[in-house]
């Protein structure tokens, strides 16, 4: 009876594992059938090729699925399969990173700040999140909280042009024109002839 109940278990596993080895072809099959349409900007296409593997619980097809859909201009579904990642990977950086995309597009850029203080409250240090926050409190004339974020970026990259140039700009408008004076400087150095330092520079007495 033992030997029965044996040979039964180990059919049963052997069912289960060749099933699970189906569906994983499956879906590497579809992720690189999403990629080709997708290279034809057949984005419609490759979410269906997407949804016929669907599985709620991978993080991976509904972060895909995600991008896909923004590309797609379906931004309202990009979010909330987005959320969707999110929710199984609540650390994931990723995701919250693609989900500003579509609530960027939408304009709710109250959406985009959150996702960008929950990348903060993960990763102190990440450069995006921090670059893109100065950007939004520089838009809003918050000049003080600008240069919080975009002293961390320039610290941990001193000759990256973006950031330096906007870190020039803040300075400036803080009335740090010494300061601001040296950064517009080096972008400069960076990019001769830039259109925005040289203006910046212009402005310092």
């Amino acid at each position: 009876m033992k030997k029965i109940n044996r040979v039964i278990f180990v059919t049963v596993m052997a069912f289960g594992l060749n099933q699970a080895t189906a569906q994983t072809d499956k879906t590497a099959t579809a992720f690189s059938a999403s990629f080709e349409k997708e290279t034809k900007k057949d984005y419609t296409g490759a979410i269906s090729t997407m949804k016929e593997v669907y599985d709620p619980a991978s993080y991976e097809i509904n972060l895909r699925l995600a991008w896909l859909e923004y590309e797609a201009g379906q931004y309202k579904e990009s979010m909330a399969s987005y959320q969707t990642a999110m929710n199984l990977m609540p650390y994931s950086i990723e995701a919250k990173l693609g989900y500003v995309y579509p609530a960027a597009a939408l304009g709710n850029m109250d959406l985009v700040a959150a996702q960008y203080t929950r990348i903060l409250s993960v990763d102190p240090q990440n450069t995006t999140a921090n670059y893109r926050m100065g950007l939004l409190y520089y838009d809003k004339k918050d000049y003080q909280k600008a240069f919080a974020h975009l002293e961390k970026v320039v610290n941990l990259y001193p000759f990256g042009y973006d950031a330096l140039l906007m870190y020039a700009w803040t300075n400036f408008q803080l009335g740090k024109t010494r300061e601001a004076k040296v950064l517009f400087t080096k972008v400069l150095w960076l990019s001769p002839g830039d259109k925005s330092a040289t203006e910046g520079l212009g402005l310092i007495k």
